[in-house]
């Protein structure tokens, strides 16, 4: 029976890179964002349900995210009715994932939303990447695409980061990427050791 570690942390705080560090030394991780983008491809699973809310979102066989938008800015229950279809696909995702996977003494879980979700309780245990707002905020806004205001809505969406931290099993601080590194190398031995504690 595999260790579920969740891994999560708020926007620019390394959690790719993070997830990137576990499948360098072979542990299985799955990735929510991955997942929803498989089901909004073509074929997927998302494709058809959506389509009866939102026809327009379904023109050439898969879902147009940026269509999704525009429908969730303009209609209150847009949102509701869209978690209602993806939520539950994305968990069969998952659970198939980790049947996949049980010979794995550890798998981790990627989840940006795990505690909004309520998707912690879920977890054998919780790994936040973490780093101090003023860092947060240089490393989004060295984006291209993001603006101050964008940031802003990202994060009063997000459970903040201290709560996070107060909530994780383990917290990993991403400064400096070698030292990340490491305590992934650490963190690894350590539950898939059979030391969970």
């Amino acid at each position: 029976m595999s260790y579920i570690l969740g891994l999560t942390g708020s926007i620019g705080m390394g959690k790719s890179t993070t997830a990137g560090f576990f499948r360098d030394l072979g542990v299985p991780v799955w990735d929510a964002d991955a997942a929803v983008h498989r089901i909004y491809a073509k074929g997927g699973a998302a494709v058809e349900p959506i389509s009866r809310i939102c026809p327009d979102a379904t023109a050439i066989g898969k879902v147009n995210r940026d269509v999704l938008k525009d429908w969730i800015a303009r209609d209150k229950s847009a949102l509701k009715q869209l978690e209602e279809i993806v939520h539950p696909l994305v968990a069969a995702d998952r659970a198939t994932f980790i049947a996949d996977h049980q010979e794995a003494p550890l798998v981790v879980l990627d989840i940006p939303l795990l505690f909004e979700t309520g998707s912690a309780d879920k977890m054998d245990g919780v790994l936040v990447v973490s780093v101090d707002a003023k860092e947060q905020r240089r490393r989004v806004l060295d984006r291209a695409t993001m603006t101050e205001d964008m940031l802003d809505s990202i994060l009063a969406r997000q459970t903040p980061d201290s709560e996070k931290r107060a909530r994780a099993d383990f917290v990993i601080e991403t400064y400096d990427l070698d030292s990340a590194r490491a305590e992934v190398v650490k963190l690894v031995e350590r539950l898939s050791g059979g030391n969970h504690a």
